[in-house]
């Protein structure tokens, strides 16, 4: 068995959604097939391979494809035509594979919102998530989505049989990233971070629904200053004001958002950090108030494994595939209604110390139901299954 990976989607430096998907699926394949005699592995790349991709070894190399220009439908397709004879499978742990291939071909979807909510994305990028993925999930043999909300989808978007869809859940690596307490008094010193905090991460882009966060931090602030004042309209105890701190790059089409962040009454105490490292997420992870995601269409939503992973509570989106992530152990709010999700803010905030304790035993034995290794191991059957078959045909 000779399979062909498009490696593109993990070789790159700051990973985000997609990014880590692929790469956690190329290193656990790697160390799945490693001291095994399951056939092998060429990845092809644009560019030679970063540092921190899986080094090769006899079964598993790397191949630079040129030219760069048009590379998914130019240079990919002629360098699997020149090779179909030795190459059994194309995997692609993205949206993308070429139009024409001479090999059987599996392909990713992460979700499908660009169907969904066509109007939160840029053209260009519209129409090749629309064109592009519907011409790769048609061909596949199959088709790899990483939710069972997201297979719903591939089924009745593009008509696939659901024998052909197979969920590959995406995982949680639980490994430790160094960052001392002087680097981190740095950090929350430089974004002026103070406890307690609630916290987002991800791209802003209008998928993500942060103005609504915005709404809902509003009404949590409010509902928390007049539940603690009593009768006579004197505070119980000085309370130190919570801040919102959104941790992530600006993406496209972001401006309503920064808009609807400046003209808050409390854009003072919202805190954008930009993009942040895996050791300053850790550290936001571990000392959030709770982290929330209100995405409008996630394909599975990492931030909130992430975070149950540190045992820090969750408010997610009651839709999509957010509910599978967080299972009964995370809260889940209609997305438009910022009260509703005030309010199982206002339970997190309200939990007593051994409560937030036994929410933190329950939530990191949830997040070990995701793992990358079980995930690869998937993928791997499927990918095998898919061999065998052509073979036998």
């Amino acid at each position: 068995m000779h399979i062909c990976i498009d490696g593109n989607e993990a070789n790159v430096h700051n990973r985000v959604g997609s990014n880590v998907y692929a790469y956690e699926v190329l290193r656990h394949l790697e160390t799945l097939t490693r001291n095994t005699n399951d056939g092998n592995w060429t990845i092809v790349l644009r560019e030679p391979p970063i540092a921190d991709m899986p080094p090769e070894r006899e079964g598993w190399q790397y191949q630079v494809v040129g030219p760069k220009p048009f590379w998914t439908q130019l240079a990919l397709p002629i360098h699997l035509y020149l090779h179909k004879n030795e190459f059994d499978l194309f995997f692609s742990p993205g949206h993308y594979a070429p139009f024409v291939c001479p090999i059987p071909t599996v392909t990713t979807v992460m979700d499908t919102a660009y169907l969904e909510f066509p109007d939160h994305f840029k053209p260009q990028d519209l129409f090749q998530l629309t064109h592009w993925t519907k011409k790769a999930v048609s061909k596949a043999k199959k088709v790899i989505a990483i939710s069972k909300a997201t297979k719903r989808s591939v089924i009745g978007f593009y008509k696939r049989a659901a024998k052909d869809v197979v969920v590959a859940y995406p995982g949680y690596s639980h490994q430790p990233h160094t960052f001392s307490e002087i680097e981190a008094k740095q950090f929350m010193t430089k974004h002026q971070i103070t406890e307690p905090y609630i916290l987002f991460v991800g791209t802003l882009q209008p998928r993500k629904n942060v103005s609504e966060l915005v709404a809902a931090f509003e009404a949590f602030r409010r509902m928390v200053a007049g539940r603690n004042l009593k009768k006579s309209g004197q505070s119980k105890k000085k309370l130190t004001p919570t801040k919102l701190v959104l941790a992530g790059k600006i993406g496209w089409l972001a401006d309503e958002t920064l808009q609807r962040i400046s003209a808050s009454t409390l854009h003072e105490n919202i805190i954008q950090t930009g993009y942040i490292t895996d050791a300053q997420k850790q550290h936001l992870y571990k000392h959030a108030l709770a982290t929330v995601l209100l995405g409008e269409h996630e394909g599975f939503g990492l931030p909130p494994l992430e975070s149950l992973a540190h045992g820090t509570p969750v408010v997610v989106a009651n839709h999509a595939s957010l509910p599978e992530v967080v299972g009964n152990i995370g809260a889940t709010a209609n997305p438009h209604n910022p009260q509703e999700v005030a309010e199982e803010l206002y339970s997190l905030f309200s939990m007593t110390a051994r409560q937030r304790a036994q929410y933190r035993k329950k939530a990191i034995e949830h997040s070990h139901t995701f793992d990358w290794q079980n995930t690869a191991k998937i993928i791997l059957k499927t990918l095998q299954s898919v061999v065998q078959k052509t073979h036998a045909n």
